[in-house]
């Protein structure tokens, strides 16, 4: 029973910094926009060739011909 004196209180201190991470989540915006990356997957745009090269793995030819 002495471990509920100090479980109880981390417990309430663990789900009271999730819920204050919660609310600072939304309060800054970070739920707006959630079907824009989802359909940005989807765009047939082309990545400026600039850009392109930061994607690229190690070892693998930047162009392919």
């Amino acid at each position: 029973m002495n471990v509920l004196v100090y479980l109880l209180p981390m417990a309430l201190g663990l789900g009271l910094i999730g819920l204050f991470a919660f609310l600072w989540s939304l309060r800054s915006g970070q739920y707006e926009d959630l079907d824009g990356a989802a359909l940005r997957i989807l765009s047939d745009e082309d990545i400026a060739p600039d850009q392109s090269s930061r994607w690229d793995r190690p070892g693998r030819d930047r162009q392919k011909k």
